[in-house]
């Protein structure tokens, strides 16, 4: 397909290194519980099956884009859907997340695991509608779950508070994880590839997990399938790359080669900023709002918001960072009121 070309979207302009005419802001999980709309079209259809209904699909991912006014929508999907496409049996549980049908405990279970080698029309089609709605200052998010995630959900069966069978297979049988890893990669890449094909103008990586682990294994066990999957689209959209709770591993999930790293909130962005540059070079920054100041008031978010833009400025200023991408620094929490989401983009966007 000839892909849209809308390099004055704010967001895309930001993720290139240019000056956008406006702090583009869009929020991880902006589409979904927090959105009584989305409740209502959901009735009764699993999260999961709705990822492969296409109008269903592109509705959810647009209904944030309409009521917030954000500067680009994100897919509505999850990390597991591309293990489901491929054959996985999974289900997401309320209230847990996803649960395997059976774990992967052996190399024989690795072996068995089916790869993606074929399209997800119901994706392609959904992105086709999305794309036909967005403006042309609104820019469509793909994205990925690395394979580090993916695997860990594999290995445990389901969430994990300690992750202990995971680090268990990267110590006690390295050969046996670098394999599930190995397995992973394609699958991920796959997904991500159709994406592309189908039309999306940026991605994100989504690693949920990475945090849990050392700087070292890190590197040693995560890092080299990361950098394969970002370099096999290398110069085609920009890449966003984004863990929960890894400040440590900032320079080193830097060197994953995206344009655009994402930052939780629990390191300041210009803090953030230097441990990639020491690292990368300076890249372009994403994030960095807590979530739960969403509940906060007017207020909190105006003072927040304005905290976190000037530690971006002091970034770009010190040479240590090239743009802005306005985010939380994590998703949308499911209670968040979605007037203040709402207010939160107008705020961002110096219109309220």
């Amino acid at each position: 397909m000839t892909r849209r070309n809308i390099p004055h979207a704010p967001l895309l302009a930001a993720a290139a290194g240019d000056t956008p005419d406006r702090t583009p802001v869009w929020f991880m999980r902006q589409a979904g519980r927090s959105l009584p709309e989305y409740r209502k079209v959901r009735e009764g259809i699993s999260m999961l099956d709705s990822c492969f209904m296409p109008e269903l699909l592109a509705e959810i991912t647009m209904q944030p884009v309409r009521r917030h006014g954000v500067d680009a929508a994100i897919l509505f999907s999850d990390i597991v859907v591309p293990l489901r496409a491929a054959g996985v049996g999974v289900e997401i549980v309320p209230g847990r997340g996803p649960v395997m049908d059976k774990a992967i405990t052996t190399r024989a279970d690795i072996d068995a695991l089916p790869i993606l080698e074929e399209d997800v029309p119901e994706v392609a089609e959904g992105i086709g509608i999305i794309l036909d709605e967005l403006t042309d200052s609104q820019a469509l998010i793909g994205f990925v779950g690395a394979p580090f995630t993916l695997a860990s959900y594999l290995v445990e069966g389901g969430p994990s508070k300690n992750h202990e069978k995971t680090k268990a297979m990267i110590h006690g049988e390295p050969e046996t994880w670098h394999a599930l890893m190995e397995r992973l990669t394609p699958t991920i890449t796959r997904f991500l590839r159709l994406q592309i094909d189908a039309g999306i103008d940026a991605m994100q990586l989504f690693d949920s997990w990475a945090g849990f682990l050392t700087e070292r294994d890190y590197r040693e066990h995560v890092l080299p399938y990361s950098v394969r999957i970002l370099e096999e689209i290398a110069g085609e959209i920009p890449r966003i790359h984004f863990g929960v709770g890894t400040g440590e591993l900032l320079g080193a999930m830097s060197e994953a080669g995206s344009e655009v790293m994402g930052v939780d909130w629990r390191v300041p962005l210009d803090v953030a900023a230097e441990r990639i540059h020491a690292v990368s070079g300076p890249k372009v920054l994403q994030g960095n709002l807590d979530p739960a100041v969403l509940f906060a008031g007017r207020d909190a978010l105006v003072s927040e918001v304005a905290r976190i833009k000037s530690e971006a400025v002091r970034a770009m200023e010190a040479g240590h960072a090239t743009g802005h991408i306005f985010n939380l620094g994590h998703g949308v929490l499911p209670n968040t009121p979605a007037e203040a989401i709402t207010e939160a983009v107008a705020i961002v966007h110096g219109e309220n």
